[in-house]
């Protein structure tokens, strides 16, 4: 297998260290506009000569085509926003090769009812192009980080191994993370938590479909294992309540986020001073003269890099999925979940743990289809492969998964 990754920040350099450690490829050429990050990536795995670093501009899918060529690679790993997820997997499908994501192509709001109706939803753009993929006898696997990807996973083996009937599947994320020394320093790239924390989102219910609600709705506290403990949890758009329904039944599907109080001010803040936006404006520029700018992305700048944060953060983070219906006419709950100790992450790999909790998945994935054991094609969602491949090989990396039985006593 030879790969292209796109994508040199905080989990396109996690998972370079990771794949470093595998013998399933042959080469990965790591691609970024910013050709030093690229080049920094490769050094972090010291003289392994599989790597390869180059500059590439993920919006220019003709350069895109022309590198996975140049470089005879059968894989696109798009490690990058999700702005780019739609130009990298046009490139893919031209070139003829597979291609793996860990983010949707972007969503837009209902122009009328944007709280209550779905518009376009994420993902919908490249499900459209499912029948070509197909025609190609090419697989675009698509949301395979940790959440999507992982927690899609264990909604599969829950389906297959653990209940005859599904009332509800949750996916459920909290950490206890603390990053010394800042006041408000997200632990993942702020850009796209705007995206997913301001739009509407979105549930699943067998009567009514997809549907939307208002942002940091339907608030619970949910317990978090391994000493995490209680945290409230709110909806947030995300990628899993999109993609399970598409193969899994479950009369309810939702997504809820464990952010906190001060980090959803911060967020109504942002959106009320219009500093959440793509759209360019014009600014002052000093001696340049006037320049166009997009607000997010000066957010974006003036906050430290997640992926630098990790020698001041402490705590754990989890990813996981709680489920609820039937086994043997029984009623059973379920969590199943992935707990990343920071101190481990840095001590073992020099990543902070969020951005290496993402970056494991798609190796992994990656490793599965190098070895035939995930095959397929069309666009897949992980919840489309089977899940036991996947979760053994996650134990083998060294980073184990857990379940937690949470059926009330006496049901």
């Amino acid at each position: 297998m030879r790969v292209l990754m796109v994508g040199a920040g905080g989990v396109g350099t996690a998972i370079t260290k990771i794949a470093a450690r595998r013998d399933f490829f042959e080469h990965m050429v790591v691609a970024d506009y910013d050709r030093a990050r690229a080049e920094s990536a490769v050094s972090g795995v010291g003289n392994d000569r599989r790597f390869t670093a180059v500059r590439l501009d993920a919006s220019d899918s003709a350069g895109v085509r022309a590198a996975l060529a140049e470089h005879r690679c059968d894989v696109l790993l798009n490690a990058t926003d999700p702005r780019f997820v739609m130009p990298l997997f046009d490139a893919a499908l031209a070139h003829g090769a597979h291609y793996l994501d860990m983010a949707m192509s972007l969503s837009r709001p209902h122009s009328a009812r944007p709280y209550e109706e779905c518009g376009v939803k994420l993902g919908d753009a490249q499900f459209e192009r499912a029948p070509e993929w197909e025609a190609a006898g090419r697989l675009a696997l698509v949301g395979m980080g940790v959440e999507p990807g992982l927690s899609d996973v264990f909604a599969r083996y829950a389906a297959d191994e653990l209940f005859d009937e599904i009332e509800e599947i949750g996916i459920r994320d909290g950490a206890d993370l603390v990053v010394d020394g800042y006041d408000f320093a997200p632990s993942f790239s702020i850009w796209t938590t705007i995206e997913e924390c301001l739009n509407p989102p979105v549930v699943y219910e067998t009567d009514r479909g997809w549907f939307t609600t208002a942002p940091f709705s339907e608030p619970e506290v949910f317990e978090f294992p391994e000493g995490i403990g209680p945290v409230e949890c709110v909806n947030v758009e995300h990628e899993e309540v999109l993609l399970i329904p598409r193969w899994l039944k479950a009369k309810r599907v939702t997504f809820k986020y464990g952010l906190g109080d001060e980090f959803i001010s911060v967020l109504r803040t942002l959106n009320k001073l219009g500093l959440d936006r793509t759209e360019l404006v014009t600014v002052d520029g000093g001696s340049t003269g006037r320049v166009a700018v997009s607000p997010r992305d000066v957010v974006a700048a003036c906050l430290p890099d997640p992926a630098g944060l990790g020698d001041r953060m402490h705590g754990k983070t989890c990813a996981g999925t709680w489920v609820k219906g039937t086994k043997d006419g029984r009623p059973r709950e379920v969590y199943l979940y992935h707990v990343v100790d920071n101190e481990w992450s840095m001590g073992e790999y020099g990543s902070q743990a969020v951005v290496w909790q993402t970056a494991v998945n798609p190796v992994a994935a990656l490793e599965l289809i190098a070895s035939g054991a995930w095959h397929g094609s069309g666009v897949l969602g992980p919840e489309a492969l089977p899940p036991r491949p996947f979760l053994d090989l996650l134990t083998e990396y060294g980073s184990p998964w857990g379940m937690r039985e949470d059926t009330p006593v006496g049901r």
